[in-house]
């Protein structure tokens, strides 16, 4: 009887930030929420390989730049098969969007089903310096 079994992950590295891509936002200075939302997020246990489904929600005040859509979903798809933890999710997401974006301030909530009996939810913030 086989007592552990895993499945192949990819790494983090593998998580394909240089997909996304920027457009001009042509109102800089106004205060416009953009929300995006994901309900097909998928990525995997770094540890079984088993699959982590949940909804990812990218709320975010632009400055000079959106995230072009298409490419947005590309970069989701991307966590796939990656084995990340689910506390992880958000935090990368907002590492590259923030890094692409500098926007006024973004959040992102990563919202996973059950597994186990538990329900994860995982909420990073990010909020630009103040120019003095």
């Amino acid at each position: 009887m086989q007592t552990e079994r895993r499945y192949d992950t990819q790494t983090p590295e593998e998580i394909d930030a240089g997909v996304l891509e920027a457009i001009d936002y042509v109102y800089p200075g106004r205060v416009t929420e953009v929300e995006y939302s994901y309900p097909e997020f998928t990525s995997v246990c770094p540890w079984t390989g088993l699959a982590d489904f949940g909804t990812v929600t990218i709320r975010y005040v632009p400055d000079r730049r959106l995230v072009e859509l298409k490419s947005l979903k590309y970069y989701l798809h991307s966590f796939r098969n990656v084995g990340i933890l689910q506390e992880h999710v958000p935090g990368r997401i907002l590492d590259d969007l923030s890094a692409l974006l500098h926007p006024v301030r973004m959040e992102i909530h990563a919202r996973f089903n059950s597994r186990g009996g538990l329900d994860t939810t995982a909420v990073v913030r990010y909020e630009a310096p103040t120019q003095r």
